[in-house]
């Protein structure tokens, strides 16, 4: 009873049957069955000394045991499992139970061989049977386990870092920024910026509804804001008035997604107190960039004629140092010949609409003077009233026997256009000059522009012909020959 309580298997009738089974077996039966179910195996003799051939699995390298029998176990294995190989052959020296025990075996190369073993007695006094399990597949499995945690803990520590390089961005953010989600039109996430602009705390926020922050006139525009974003991902920007606040704001949004739903991010810039509201949207802005750099000059006025908009090349021909000295300004103060030329070029937009290729001058703010043609347009029925001037220099040209003959001839017809829309005085003063220049530059043109013959000619002092010349930007031609 004793014996069957602790599981003594001569005691049980298993036991007794596995050691008659085993006993009809002889040797070499024996070792096949070791070899069969270990993957290596091998006798050490009491000095623990490899005294028999070593039987391998196909799967394990042959030629690394070729050369064992004859040699020390401990020195067959790394120097970390050497104390595991003496403790093991002493747990079988004393009859101690045996466990198993992993050593790595070099190789020569860079990675070891792993061996799970257990230490057998065997009949003969003093030796030692081994059998061995390969774990290289195990020792893969392990590495690829340990990789894939080691990259979980590299991925986790990058999303941590961005959540918290995100999280001080919202919070540091001088613009005011919304996260609201497309499906619900609720906002999820507000940083302290928007929640200074919107007078509600950040926790009030989050939850509430978008379109209930502005004012109920806007809410047409948050729909279709919401609308084109949810359609085709972009939308323009659009400016909304807060609820409740006399403020407008231009919101500018973009969407992204995340965990399988998608969200709108609004920023939303303030404007001035009485600003009009007026956004351009983000294709026309471009086309605004490209006109800006245009190297044609061009010109934006209001119904009154004064400067909205001015390009770099208007404010380099006009000879300004910024925008700021063009705006509000009216533009005869740079365009045309003593104003008469901008009567006609207006009244011909108000009439027809548009205008190309009209003839006239632009004066620069210290007295210079170029040749310049001007297309048009008036907008008069927008929003905004305005008129639009695209204006191109044009290259002096040499002067023609009959070239004064058909300017003459245009400005005549010109002239015929303005009677009734400009004051007598006016037309008289321009039909002056223009009779004035021709008769000058016909002067210079018989005397190989001498000016002093020319002066002579025209019964002026040289003095005179010179501010005259200045006058209508003719100097250039005239340069040379002053005797």
């Amino acid at each position: 009873m004793e014996a069957s309580r602790r599981g003594d298997p001569a005691a049980s009738g298993k036991g007794t049957s596995l050691e008659r089974l085993m006993a009809g077996f002889d040797a070499s039966n024996a070792a096949m069955i070791l070899s069969a179910a270990a993957d290596i195996t091998f006798v050490v003799n009491a000095e623990g000394i490899v005294s028999d051939r070593v039987m391998t699995s196909p799967e394990m390298p042959e030629e690394l045991f070729i050369g064992w029998p004859g040699k020390a176990l401990v020195d067959l294995v790394t120097l970390e499992s050497r104390p595991k190989i003496e403790q093991m052959l002493r747990d079988v020296a004393i009859g101690a139970p045996g466990r198993w025990r992993q050593v790595n075996h070099p190789t020569g190369s860079s990675e070891d061989l792993p061996v799970r073993y257990f230490a057998m007695r065997s009949g003969t006094a003093g030796h030692a049977v081994l059998v061995g399990r390969d774990m290289r597949h195990l020792a893969a499995m392990q590495q690829r386990l340990l990789a894939a945690e080691q990259s979980i803990e590299q991925e986790y520590a990058r999303l941590r870092h961005a959540e918290t390089r995100y999280r001080l961005l919202m919070q540091v953010a001088s613009e005011a920024i919304l996260v609201v989600e497309a499906r619900t039109g609720r906002i999820v996430e507000a940083n302290p910026a928007a929640a200074s602009l919107l007078n509600k705390p950040v926790k009030r926020l989050q939850g509430a509804v978008f379109q209930d922050m502005f004012d109920g006139t806007d809410a047409e525009r948050i729909e279709g804001l919401m609308m084109s974003l949810r359609s085709t991902g972009r939308a323009d920007d659009v400016a909304l008035t807060l609820q409740g606040l006399p403020q407008q704001a231009v919101a500018s949004s973009s969407v992204f997604r995340q965990e399988n739903a998608s969200y709108f991010l609004i920023r939303l810039q303030p404007l001035a107190t009485g600003a009009g509201g007026i956004v351009v949207p983000r294709a026309q802005s471009a086309v605004l960039k490209i006109i800006q750099d245009l190297p044609d000059a061009f010109v934006v006025t209001d119904a009154d004629r004064r400067v909205l908009i001015a390009n770099s090349a208007f404010l380099d021909s006009a000879q300004l140092g910024s925008e700021e000295q063009a705006r509000g300004e009216p533009l005869d103060r740079w365009l045309g010949r003593a104003g008469v030329d901008t009567n006609l070029l207006f009244n011909s937009l108000a009439e027809k609409g548009s205008i190309r290729q009209f003839q006239t001058v632009v004066r620069g703010q210290f007295g210079t003077s170029e040749d310049v043609e001007v297309s048009g347009v008036a907008a008069l029925d927008a929003q905004l009233p305005c008129y639009g001037f695209s204006i191109r220099r044009v290259g002096r040209r040499p002067v023609e026997t009959d070239g004064g003959r058909r300017s003459m001839l245009r400005s005549v017809d010109e002239m015929t256009k303005l009677v009734g829309k400009v004051p007598l005085r006016d037309l008289v003063r321009e039909t002056t000059d223009i009779i004035e220049r021709l008769c000058i530059e016909a002067a210079l043109q018989i005397n190989d522009n001498n000016r002093a013959g020319a002066a002579d000619m025209l019964g002026l002092s040289r003095q005179s012909l010179y501010v005259k010349l200045h006058r209508y930007g003719i100097e250039d031609k005239s340069s040379g020959n002053e005797n």
